[in-house]
């Protein structure tokens, strides 16, 4: 788990969506070849304002292919994010916890929005989810890359009275309750990696940054961040792979092809159940759910701490959600802010 503190207040009025992909986009987002003239006509332009706003819409990262003579389409279709098929997946029960959903086209991050906004009311969440992420982050500053409409980037606010309690293992209940949201859309073998990587046959599939504001004296701002791989483009795998982290994408866990919407809402409606029990139960009602989901359990491992590194065989958490490693002469104990653990293969 990450912890940082942040200041300054921006109100997001309830309820508010602010998707607003460009027009274009929408009509190019089927993947098809759309010649330029009908492009034109649908948008009401010129073709020369086409050709402006395909250049726009690569500025932003997004690939459109021009084929001779034929006119524009996307490298692959896009499932574009919709409001109310991600609310589609909440249980009647949960929607009262949600107090605003946000759905943003473009954002620097999603969990540096929330931190700058005001905290929600008790027991309820405010959430951002975006469809391009300029800077998002991952642990330990760590740049999160992700193609246009090949994941899901989601930021959740949470108001907690008792900061002492409930942040040392808050990414392991976050990581539970992604998993099961991925086990609803028919993500299969889905593991976790102390403290914050979501794991497909030992391959990162997501991961989780939880920041923090924290008021003298009173309650803290919690922001939850997610990010998972819905689908991964060859040239994405390979930017994520250079950095030494092997990638994985919650298509490859599954039978079907998996929606970003239904991705997005059932990991949602879970986080949302799963605070609601982390805010009465503390880690004691997850914990066993983690330590079935632990990918390394029992297997040779590394820990950083600093310079130093120490060997060991994982031997899962502790009922605090301290990572335990059994070395030569003893256990011992490691929390997350100041630890990386490593999977030594072979």
């Amino acid at each position: 788990m990450a912890v940082s503190l942040a200041s300054g207040l921006v109100n997001i009025p309830r309820g508010a969506t602010l998707l607003t992909p460009p027009p274009l986009l929408q009509l190019l987002a089927d993947g098809e070849v759309h010649s330029g003239e009908s492009l034109a006509a649908e948008l009401r332009q010129t073709r020369a304002a086409v050709w402006k706003g395909v250049e726009r819409l690569r500025a932003m990262g997004i690939e459109v292919q021009a084929l001779a003579r034929r006119g524009y389409r996307l490298t692959r279709p896009i499932e574009l994010l919709d409001n109310a098929r991600i609310r589609a997946e909440l249980a009647d029960d949960r929607k009262p916890h949600l107090h605003n959903l946000e759905l943003l086209f473009e954002v620097g991050s999603t969990n540096t929005r929330l931190l700058g906004s005001a905290p929600p009311p008790p027991s309820t969440a405010d959430v951002c989810i975006a469809e391009l992420q300029h800077a998002g982050r991952g642990r330990l500053g760590r740049r999160w890359i992700a193609a246009f409409g090949g994941g899901v980037a989601m930021s959740l606010g949470w108001t907690c009275s008792d900061v002492v309690r409930t942040l040392p293992a808050l990414s392991l209940g976050v990581g539970v309750a992604v998993s099961r949201g991925l086990a609803r859309v028919g993500a299969a073998r889905v593991k976790l990696k102390w403290p914050n990587d979501i794991w497909f046959e030992d391959r990162k599939l997501g991961g989780v940054l939880i920041e923090l504001r924290a008021e003298a004296g009173g309650p803290a701002h919690v922001v939850i961040g997610v990010g998972v791989n819905v689908s991964l483009p060859a040239e994405t795998r390979r930017e994520i792979e250079t950095s030494g982290t092997a990638a994985a994408a919650v298509t490859e866990a599954c039978k079907e092809p998996a929606s970003r919407n239904r991705v997005a809402g059932a990991i949602l409606d879970e986080l949302l159940s799963m605070l609601v029990q982390y805010e009465r139960f503390g880690f004691a009602a997850f914990r066993d759910a983690w330590t079935a989901l632990d990918g390394l359990y029992g297997r040779a491992a590394q820990v950083v701490v600093g310079e130093s590194a120490v060997w060991g065989i994982a031997r899962g958490v502790d009922a605090e959600g301290a990572l335990l490693l059994e070395t030569k002469d003893r256990m011992q104990r490691f929390v997350s802010g100041e630890a990386s653990l490593r999977l030594i293969h072979g």
